[in-house]
Parts: C-alpha cells; sequence; structure tokens
C-alpha cells in the first residue's frame, strides 16, 4: 500500500475534521464500548476531567470496519488504565484526560484522526493503531507534530525497517512484536508439523506483504516449498468476491495455504474456498488478523452441519507478563469477562505512555519519546503496578516496566520480542490455545 504522505494526510484530515467533530457529541465510555451502529469516526470521548495541564492522551482503534471484531476486544484496555493511573494521583499531580478515535481500519479515516487528536486535540501521546497501515499513515503525521504513537498490534516489519532510517524521529514503539518474529515462529510450526509445499494469500497491505515475505524467506530456509511464490495472491482489502483468488491460492496441490487475512474480508475468502471445494484436504494456517471468537462464525458452516474452519491452525502474540494475572483479574472485576486478543499489549502500551510522561516530568511527546525507552528496559526497579511505578518515579526513582503482555522491552527501532499462542478451531466452532511457540 502506498504511504500516505503528511501533507495530503493533513488536507483529507482538514475536510473531514468539520465531521469528526460534528458526528458524535462527547460522551462518558468507561468501558470503552463503540457506537457500531454508525460508520462515522466518533469524536473524542472523555473518561476524565479534563486538566488544562494534565497529560493528554489519545487512541486511535478500529471500532468498525475489517478489524472491529479485535478492535473491540482491545479498546476497553485504553480507558481502564487511565481510570486506574486517575485513582492513585495521576501523572505529574494531575488527572490524565483520554480522546477516543474509530480509525475504522481505514488508513484515510485513521489519518483524519490523527491529525484531528495532534493538531486540535493536542495530545502528547497516542494508543495506535492497529491495522499496520493506519499506523503508518497516523506515524507520519505524528512524527513531525511531535506525537509519540505506540502500537499494541501493528506488526509489519516495514516500521522496522523505516526506524532504521530514523523516519520517526523516536516517536514510534509498539508493544506487540513485528512480523518477522510471527513468520518466524508460523514457518517453523509448520515445518515441525511435516508440511513440505505451501502456497500463500495475504492481504494487499504493510501486514499482509510484509507477513509474506518474511514467511517465505523462513520457510524456504527450512527446507520447504513455495507453490505460488512466482505469482503470489494478495487480495484487494476493498474486495467482496474471492473466487478467483481462492482458486489461485489453492492451485498446485499445496500440503497447506497461509492466509493472512482480515476477519471481515477473510471469512469471505475462506468461503468462497469452500464453495469452490478447494480447501478439502488442506491445512488453512491463519495469523492474529483473524483471531477473535467471531471468526470462525462468520466463515460459517458447510453443509454437513459443520464449521468450515475446523482444525485450522494458526498463530497469535501472545501474552506472558508478570503483569498478566493482575491485569486480568482487574478487567474480570471491571467488566465481568475475560479480556479479549491484544488487550494485554493495549493496556502496556497506555501504561507506557503514563510512565515516560511521569519520568520526563512533562506531558509532552517530546517529554514522552525522550524516557519511555527507559521505563521500558531501563536499570531502574522492576514494577508490574502502574501505581507503584509512577510513585517511585515521582520520588525521583527509575524503573523497568514489566507488562501484561511480556517485559516490553523497547529496542531502538521501536520493537519488542515476544511468545506467540498456537491455536485452533474446534468442533464446536470454539478457538482454543493449544501450545505456544517462541521463535529461534
Amino acid at each position: 500500500m502506498k504511504k500516505i504522505s503528511a501533507a495530503l494526510t493533513f488536507s483529507i484530515a482538514t475536510l473531514a475534521i468539520g465531521f469528526l467533530v460534528g458526528a458524535c457529541g462527547d460522551t462518558n465510555t468507561p468501558n470503552g464500548t463503540a457506537n457500531n451502529g454508525s460508520t462515522a469516526t466518533p469524536a473524542a470521548n472523555s473518561t476524565t476531567t479534563s486538566s488544562a495541564k494534565g497529560l493528554k492522551i489519545g487512541s486511535l482503534l478500529p471500532t468498525t470496519g475489517d478489524l472491529a471484531s479485535i478492535g473491540q476486544q482491545m479498546i476497553g484496555s485504553v480507558p481502564l488504565l487511565v481510570d486506574t493511573v486517575n485513582a492513585c494521583g495521576g501523572v505529574n499531580g494531575e488527572p490524565v484526560t483520554l480522546v477516543q478515535v474509530d480509525d475504522q481500519t481505514d488508513p484515510r479515516a485513521g489519518a483524519a484522526g490523527m491529525t484531528k487528536l495532534a493538531t486540535l486535540d493536542k495530545v502528547a501521546g497516542v494508543v495506535g493503531s492497529f491495522a499496520s497501515s493506519v499506523s503508518s499513515a497516523a506515524v507520519s503525521i505524528a512524527t513531525p507534530n511531535k506525537v509519540m504513537l505506540v502500537s499494541p498490534g501493528s506488526t509489519s516489519p516495514v516500521f522496522t525497517e523505516k526506524a532504521q532510517k530514523g523516519d520517526f524521529k523516536g516517536f514510534w514503539a509498539r508493544t506487540a512484536p513485528p512480523d518477522t518474529y510471527q513468520a518466524l515462529a508460523l514457518a517453523q510450526l509448520a515445518n515441525q508439523k511435516g508440511f513440505k509445499r505451501i502456497s500463500t494469500v495475504v492481504i494487499n497491505n504493510d501486514y499482509g506483504v510484509g507477513f509474506e515475505k518474511a514467511f517465505v524467506q523462513t520457510f524456504e530456509k527450512l527446507g520447504g516449498t513455495i507453490v505460488n511464490k512466482d505469482k503470489p495472491v494478495r487480495y484487494d482489502p476493498k474486495a467482496q468476491t474471492f473466487d478467483t483468488e481462492a482458486a489461485a491460492a489453492f492451485a498446485g496441490k499445496p500440503d497447506a495455504v497461509l492466509a493472512v487475512l482480515y476477519a471481515e474480508t477473510g471469512s469471505l475468502f475462506l468461503k468462497a474456498a469452500y464453495q469452490q471445494g478447494l480447501a478439502k484436504g488442506v491445512q488453512i494456517l491463519l495469523t492474529d488478523g483473524v483471531k477473535s471468537p467471531t471468526f470462525p462464525e462468520q466463515v460459517g458452516k458447510g453443509s454437513d452441519g459443520k464449521y468450515i474452519l475446523t482444525g485450522a491452525i494458526g498463530t497469535v502474540p501472545g501474552s506472558d507478563g508478570k503483569a498478566l494475572l493482575a491485569f486480568n483479574k482487574l478487567w474480570k472485576d471491571k467488566k465481568g469477562s475475560a479480556p479479549g486478543e491484544y488487550a494485554p499489549q493495549t493496556w502496556d502500551a497506555t501504561a507506557l505512555l503514563t510512565l515516560a510522561a511521569q519520568a520526563a516530568k512533562e506531558n509532552t511527546g517530546v517529554g514522552i519519546a525522550s524516557k519511555i525507552r527507559e521505563v521500558a528496559d531501563g536499570p531502574g526497579t522492576e514494577v508490574t503496578d502502574v501505581c507503584e511505578g509512577l510513585k517511585l518515579l515521582k520520588d525521583g526513582k527509575k524503573i523497568n516496566y514489566q507488562g501484561a503482555s511480556g517485559n516490553v522491552d523497547i529496542d531502538a527501532n521501536g520493537d519488542v520480542v515476544g511468545v506467540y499462542d498456537v491455536w485452533t478451531v474446534g468442533d464446536d466452532g470454539k478457538i482454543k490455545v493449544i501450545g505456544k511457540v517462541t521463535p529461534k
């Protein structure tokens, strides 16, 4: 997907801001629940009392669009962290204010939303986005506006490459590991299961193409063959029919098909493959972009009444951080259920913004960018509790935050290394984790 320049996105956003502000009034959303009855990007949703002197942060996550099923599992983490921090005194002596924006899983909406957050709301940091293509558009706006962008789920290797070139000037980080690691983990898993010939189909954006490249390189090094390497199948994110793509992906009698998809369009692709009789006897390999409890139902059942996805296996960034048990308990106490995919990574992204601002003793993007790696991977006291970390920082101590998703040791490129859950779809259509894999 072509990069959207800052100038272009600012022009788009300037036209859109009036709509963004006028579409919805400010409402309190303590549970981070989206108004899914509308496709409009919600305007500012504050969960706390606004403070002119306090830290202001934003979230730019998908509550509508192709990744809504996962985005809606993530978004509740941000206000939960903000409420927790405010209950123990806030940051730099003032409450934290949160502004929430739905990026619609769309780079243009994400660019408009990021411009609004940076120029109208004047936030210091943003949690977002999830889709790599949206984060790519957003970071090109965040960087010149000196807003710290921390993604809990954009996993494209492209961000590492750009960070190495200095494109982001330190205003980018993520709490989910890049797909170079997930592709390595999935290629090793496929090799362990004895698959020798694999075909690929990916969504044609930063996420899909980046994953495809890393997987192909690793699987070939392990001695495997990519059946359609010379004719890769990359589908349009806006497509509504997938018969041609399905036929191409399953051609050549592969042992398995690696499908790097988003949930809405991915369900249509897999239905098309089933309806053409292509998927019979072929192992389906999936990734994090579709792991949500509703996805097997989206794909549906076959004529025999069984779920089409039964037996599919996939990987997803897992969570094994020292703060995970406490996070899970807090989530259940507040919401009455278990947190969903990427909720721990979203919690950690928000936590790092607040801790870095306190470490810098200033509520600015420049301050956060200067301290975020220090609080994430510094030589100080290990802390799993955000309030404990804030207290130590107020007292002039150094900390090393240990998150819910992992140790979140952010490196010079804004990357972390993580563990991956291996999941499958059972006969009952429910997704269950059956193991873990660490890329080697």
